[in-house]
């Protein structure tokens, strides 16, 4: 993908999100590996704002190029994608379920088979921290270990993906599980799968979408 397509990319989605509303305002933020550095949305303008100008060039040291100031959630972003080889793209979100349960600072149990999605029994909440931190960074990390997904206490949501599109994809399902977690508190709590079922939809998963080559 050319670099001005995976700033497009980045717009479009986070203008899909909003839509969705998973994001309001300001509120949210993207970044796609690119290069030896990230791409990056700005501090403080909404996606409806933004063109592909906009989008910020990072390095891994914390320098950036550009007329604008990357988002100042900026530093999770790198971190995240300067660790973890596997993840090419990382969504935040301030969507209201999963932000629900991360003011409630609760994990999303294995409510539902398609808690795996996000790699593993649970989607851990990451311990409180200011935004745009270190100390934020290293609490999403650790929620982030084996899994592609977190919430972030009293804020929000990552989710990381080997492509943007499953990126977007997954935060769309956290909050989907999130929903389904609220509403089933209210009914006197869920019904939990057991740590078999979820290894086995695990495994499914693997090969989940995939397709043999065309002869």
């Amino acid at each position: 993908m050319s670099e001005y397509a995976a700033r497009q990319a980045i717009i479009d989605h986070g203008r899909a999100l909003t839509a969705a509303g998973l994001n309001h305002g300001t509120t949210g933020n993207i970044s796609v590996r690119h290069g030896d550095g990230l791409l990056v949305t700005p501090t403080g303008m909404g996606y409806d704002r933004l063109s592909a100008e906009d989008i910020v060039p990072m390095h891994m040291d914390g320098g950036f190029d550009g007329r604008l100031r990357p988002t100042s959630e900026w530093r999770f972003h790198r971190d995240i994608l300067q660790q973890r080889a596997d993840v090419h793209a990382v969504v935040h979100t301030h969507a209201p379920y999963a932000t629900v349960v991360s003011i409630q600072r609760r994990e999303i149990p294995p409510l539902h088979y398609m808690i795996a999605a996000a790699g593993g029994p649970t989607i851990r909440c990451a311990d409180y921290a200011t935004f745009g931190t270190a100390a934020l960074s290293e609490a999403a990390l650790t929620a982030l270990d084996g899994r592609l997904a977190c919430l972030l206490a009293n804020h929000g949501m990552i989710a990381c993906g080997a492509t943007l599109d499953k990126a977007v994809a997954l935060a769309v399902e956290v909050e989907e599980l999130a929903r389904q977690y609220v509403l089933s508190l209210q009914l006197g709590g869920p019904v939990l799968l057991d740590s078999a079922e979820i290894d086995r939809v695990l495994e499914k998963f693997r090969t989940y979408g995939a397709q043999p080559d065309a002869v």
